[in-house]
């Protein structure tokens, strides 16, 4: 099949995250039809997690070719650039205060990023409740996407910003996530100025880690008063239930928590003790460094379903990046397929220089850092 242009080409985006956002809103500014397919039932089904740190680099320069960056400017939170270190006697070892006016990296709630996006699309572009079971047809195309609800539509160009559990990736990769052991426990926090006073004066506006070489802890304020704390841990995937614990007993979890890290100061363990609700269990995977696949001209991989790496502050902007880079691919090349290879071209490298950089940065988490030592950026889910 001849590699059709791509003002003509049914370009389906799986993937209603920041990435694959972003790609259908460069796209659309420049004319060029598209629609974004997401297994939610709608744009406020689920929370979408924690805080999110654009850089001027990358996040922000996708903003800015998307005319998004001023409304971004608008809902960023610049004290969220705040960042403490600490020792597990609550001693402060590094501190960044942001200066006035300082853009570098500020802080979004990934929900404000996420309505911000689909704010700025066409109405109709996102196709709510279709979960993709299946890619299948030739590499040349056209492809079939299979959606769980037993739909089908037919594409020129599969677009995969569906994050780490791809169902995309299958169609042009075998590579499956590993467990990195190391695991991010979720505990949430809400009316922090009210309710956790202490706590808020703890970690400041921005974040707090924590470390002593075997275990941490990572506080991230959010908006509206919220905060979340990721408690680390070096551990076997199926801890929780080799110790006899359910996700769900909180009590129980707290009770192992607390004798885990019964040896560091007593308001750090406020940070596992004082949460609002349940908490989360987030083991942390990784793709394969590097990981690459034979390029298909109907196929495109972008941000996790990519390049899979662990939480270091780089997820989110990197898959705006991504979405930027092959959303002007497409809109400067006369076919699909040359796009999708000058996207690759570029983008490949990219991710495998960083991942190579980051390869066991989960286990780096835990370490203890000297004082004026890079600080972990957000740690939120991208």
């Amino acid at each position: 099949m001849d590699s059709p242009t791509p003002a003509n080409a049914r370009i389906r985006i799986i993937g209603a995250g920041p990435g694959g956002l972003t790609c259908a809103r460069i796209l659309q500014q420049h004319g060029i039809p598209v629609t974004v397919f997401d297994r939610d039932k709608g744009a406020g089904s689920r929370n979408q997690g924690g805080s999110l740190d654009l850089h001027e680099e990358d996040g922000q320069l996708a903003l800015r070719e998307a005319g998004l960056l001023d409304e971004f400017f608008a809902l960023a939170r610049f004290d969220g650039q705040e960042m403490r270190q600490m020792d597990p006697a609550g001693r402060i070892l590094a501190h960044h205060l942001p200066d006035e006016g300082e853009t570098a990296s500020p802080e979004i709630d990934r929900g404000q990023l996420r309505d911000l996006l689909l704010r700025s699309l066409a109405p109709g572009t996102v196709q709510w409740g279709h979960g993709l079971a299946s890619v299948s047809g030739p590499s040349d195309g056209p492809r079939t996407l299979s959606f769980s609800d037993g739909t089908s539509v037919e594409a020129d160009l599969v677009i995969g910003a569906d994050g780490a559990p791809s169902r995309v990736r299958p169609a042009v990769s075998p590579a499956t996530p590993q467990y990195t052991g190391v695991t991010f426990l979720e505990a949430r926090f809400d009316d922090m100025e009210n309710a956790h006073p202490e706590l808020s004066h703890l970690v400041g506006r921005g974040g707090a880690h924590i470390a002593d070489g075997k275990r941490g802890l990572f506080a991230q304020r959010n908006s509206g008063g919220h905060m979340r704390v990721y408690i680390m841990q070096s551990v076997p995937v199926d801890w929780i239930t080799a110790h006899g614990l359910r996700p769900e007993d909180t009590e129980g979890l707290r009770a192992h928590l607390l004798s885990a890290y019964a040896d560091w100061a007593p308001q750090l363990l406020r940070l596992i003790t004082d949460n609002d609700g349940a908490y989360v269990d987030r083991p942390l995977f990784a793709l394969p460094v590097p990981h690459t696949w034979q390029h298909s001209p109907s196929v495109a991989l972008l941000g996790d379903a990519a390049h899979l790496m662990p939480p270091l502050g780089v997820g989110v902007n990197l898959a705006m990046l991504d979405a930027c880079e092959l959303a002007l691919a497409l809109v400067r090349s006369s076919t699909i397929d040359d796009a999708v290879h000058s996207y690759e071209e570029t983008m490949l490298p990219r991710s495998a220089k960083i991942a190579r950089m980051l390869e066991g940065g989960a286990e780096n988490l835990l370490s203890v850092a000297e004082a004026g030592e890079d600080m972990p950026g957000s740690h939120g889910r991208s």
